[in-house]
């Protein structure tokens, strides 16, 4: 299908989360003038950082440039994972079998994190452990995943298990991949639901928030920060960066360091049951072994799929992207060519240039970002670590602490570099290195 055939005729270009919640206009009537933290970004690292400073009795207040839960809070394709992409081998080469173990026991504990928050807090947001099914687009990454599951982990707990391809109907109704390695602690989360619960949860705990309120600045004062809005000045006793894709010119540090790359998803039309259980006889999230990497899922009620990637060499309207993540849907699953897409969107992850995620403290300005794509677990975690930081309650300092936040020469937050880098994972794909 091409053009104006390939949308319903009730297409939205928004994300399909929205459909169960929108996000919420949440304005306090009046900037407060002082407060004791300033949380600038209202998604998964500010909520769960002012869920712990409110709840400490500090006076939080929270602040978006759009609506809570405008940007990939609500735009991401709902999977959860151990976050953590470099492999043991690869970090252990950087820095050494202590923090290269450190890093990856923070992406389990994330992982741990959301499971707790999710039973803890009473969030209905459909939390589940369905696992992870992770394909090998070529056969010698058949063999690769086969050894990495053989050989087991030194860190997580995993329980992995390989699917050759002649099982692989027990797992997904595709011909398009060698096999696969499943990872069954992984799981799956209504994005739509989870973000407006936790939202629900800050309210009550006591903190402010205050949408359409941009920070234009942050000043050091001698005691604190005066924080500059569009709406008014704030003086606040600590501050917390949690604007991670969405970073922009507000910090030139952190602008530095973390790359905004689109990732484009879409959400079909309703299909068949007995095609539904035909193609994902399970409900597991799924990925594969390419760089430029597909994830997709079924929508938590199996009526859609949602299929996610990187199809654009620069940032693309979301019609456009639709048409190529449709094509490549199709590529794996043929039966899908006639379904048409409801749904279509984007949103900005934040990505750093080690493929890893940060937080630090800077004398009272407290900061977690650069979530490399798997941001809900580890954005949840590091949010909630800065909070209890900068309320005092957590003394140790995360293993993305104990690690250089690293830029490059002549990056000022333009991804010029993209295009080449996405022909260059292109090629590599093709051959699988």
């Amino acid at each position: 299908m091409k053009g104006a055939e390939l949308f319903t005729e009730d297409f939205k270009p928004e994300p399909y989360w929205w459909e169960t919640a929108k996000p919420v206009d949440l304005n306090a009537s009046n900037l407060t003038p002082e407060a004791d933290v300033v949380v600038i970004g209202a998604g998964y690292t500010g909520l769960n950082a002012a869920l712990q400073t409110a709840r400490e009795g500090m006076s939080t207040l929270v602040l978006d440039a759009e609506a809570a839960g405008w940007g990939c809070s609500t735009r991401n394709g709902g999977q959860v994972s151990t976050s953590v992409k470099p492999t043991f081998s690869a970090l252990r080469r950087r820095y050494g079998s202590e923090i290269a173990a450190d890093i990856l026991k923070e992406g389990q504990a994330s992982l741990d994190y959301m499971h707790r928050l999710v039973r803890e807090e009473r969030l209905d947001c459909d939390f589940k452990a369905v696992g992870r099914f992770h394909g090998a687009h070529l056969p010698h990454l058949y063999e690769k995943l086969a050894r990495e599951c053989e050989a087991g982990h030194p860190v997580w707990k995993m329980d992995a298990f390989m699917v050759p391809k002649e099982e692989m109907a027990s797992e997904i109704g595709s011909d398009a991949y060698h096999g696969g390695m499943v990872f069954p602690r992984h799981c799956s989360i209504d994005v739509g639901r989870y973000h407006p619960a936790l939202l629900k949860r800050v309210l009550e705990a006591g903190a402010l928030v205050k949408n359409h309120t941009k920070v234009v600045s942050i000043e050091r004062l001698k005691t604190g920060f005066a924080v500059r809005t569009e709406a008014g000045r704030i003086k606040a006793g600590k501050v917390i960066v949690a604007t991670n894709g969405y970073s922009g010119p507000l910090s030139p540090y952190h602008r530095r360091r973390i790359i905004p790359i689109g990732s484009y998803v879409i959400a079909t039309e309703e299909i068949a049951s007995s095609l539904v259980d035909r193609l994902f006889p399970t409900d597991r999230v799924i990925s594969d072994t390419r760089k430029l990497v597909y994830y997709y899922r079924l929508s938590p009620d199996r009526k859609r799929v949602l299929f996610g990637g990187r199809v654009s060499l620069s940032e693309t309207d979301p019609r456009k992207s639709a048409v190529k993540l449709h094509r490549d849907m199709v590529a794996l699953f043929p039966e899908l060519k006639d379904i048409k897409v409801r749904h279509s969107w984007m949103g900005f992850v934040g990505y750093t240039f080690d493929t890893l995620a940060h937080c630090g403290d800077d004398n009272g300005l407290y900061y977690a970002m650069g979530y490399c794509g798997s941001g809900v677990g580890m954005a949840s975690y590091l949010g909630m670590r800065m909070g209890l930081k900068a309320a005092g309650r957590e003394m140790l300092p995360s293993a993305f602490e104990r690690i250089s936040f690293p830029t490059r020469p002549l990056y000022n937050g333009n991804p010029w570099f993209l295009a080449p880098s996405v022909l260059i994972y292109r090629l590599r794909d093709k051959f699988g290195i």
